[in-house]
């Protein structure tokens, strides 16, 4: 018997039932009468979670991250460990890689040290086909959920993230209102955040009435962070005769390799190539020319993230998804 299970029998949410436990005022008497009379008849023993900031709280959170190396999620990780840190929360980090049984074993090793919530770091943790999400579906069944930057509709699940389709819409848009015309798309996941970000590319051009050109839409198969394959696949499209006078990117570390393929070609930055990254990370400060990118609002989803954790965890009614909006940060990358 847990939570999941006494909130079906009463027929009420589970932040109801963690309300009821908390002796939280924002519950009518006949709906705590009823979880109540659920509890006593299945003799059910309340965990950390279900009493939210109770006595019998481990005061501890599960970070499941599939690449602490990636340098968003380990900026991050940074925000989460230190926000959760200011709340009295310690953290324990789980490194998952990509596989899907690697992240199953992940969760079923954070809820089996009793944490008293899980932070999934990324959509690489939401899988296309529906079975294959069940291990987040069980998870929830025990402790809160929280989505960073992804999306998941399940009871017990919060998700935080930044419109990425329309941040990557309005981004193309302003290289187009800026005279280019053949703009190559590079992009590196096939995950939900990289088909959103793909789909806003393809919105921003038919918004102008144009065709999207496939042979503009590249994906960098490759370790993102091998830059000198970037530049060489670049190249190599240039050679074929492919013309294109913007590159637009769908992480930082791709546009650096757009940067370093204009100086192998000799183009100018942004006079014959203008250049757009996304996620707005320190790479950009550290190119030259510096890169015009995405700001995904990476600080404030992180933070979200932890408000929407301590609320949940307090018996608080949260918002099942928070979206937030990105800003096009400019530089002189582009025109």
């Amino acid at each position: 018997m847990n939570i999941y299970d006494v909130s079906n029998k009463a027929g009420v949410s589970i932040a109801t039932v963690s309300r009821v436990l908390n002796n939280s005022p924002h519950v009518s008497q006949k709906t705590r009468e009823k979880v109540l009379a659920v509890i006593n008849d299945c003799d059910y023993v309340p965990n950390a979670f279900a009493r939210g900031l109770g006595l019998n709280t481990m005061k501890t959170i599960g970070l499941l991250c599939p690449d602490a190396s990636d340098a968003y999620l380990s900026h991050a990780l940074a925000i989460l460990e230190k926000s959760f840190r200011k709340y009295h929360y310690d953290c324990l980090l789980c490194c998952t890689e990509r596989s899907l049984e690697a992240r199953q074993q992940g969760i079923e090793m954070l809820t089996g040290r009793h944490v008293d919530g899980i932070v999934l770091m990324g959509s690489t943790f939401v899988e296309n086909r529906e079975r294959d999400n069940a291990y987040i579906r069980n998870a929830a069944k025990q402790v809160p959920i929280v989505l960073l930057n992804a999306s998941y509709s399940c009871e017990n699940v919060y998700c935080v993230m930044c419109d990425e389709q329309r941040a990557t819409m309005e981004a193309t848009q302003y290289l187009l209102d800026t005279g280019r015309k053949n703009i190559l798309y590079l992009y590196h996941s096939k995950n939900y955040n990289g088909q959103k970000k793909l789909a806003g590319y393809r919105a921003a051009i038919e918004s102008r009435g144009l065709t999207v050109n496939e042979q503009l839409i590249r994906f960098f198969s490759d370790e993102k962070n091998n830059v000198p394959t970037v530049r060489d696949q670049l190249l190599a499209l240039k050679e074929s005769g492919l013309v294109f006078d913007a590159v637009q990117t769908s992480e930082d570390i791709l546009a650096i390799g757009a940067v370093k393929y204009a100086k192998a070609a000799k183009l100018s930055v942004p006079k014959n190539l203008s250049i757009v990254g996304y996620n707005n990370s320190s790479y950009c400060l550290c190119s030259e020319p510096e890169i015009t990118s995405v700001d995904n609002k990476l600080q404030a989803v992180s933070e979200q993230c932890v408000a929407t954790m301590l609320g949940v965890l307090e018996g608080r009614e949260m918002p099942q998804k928070i979206v937030f909006t990105g800003e096009l940060v400019k530089r002189d990358s582009t025109l």
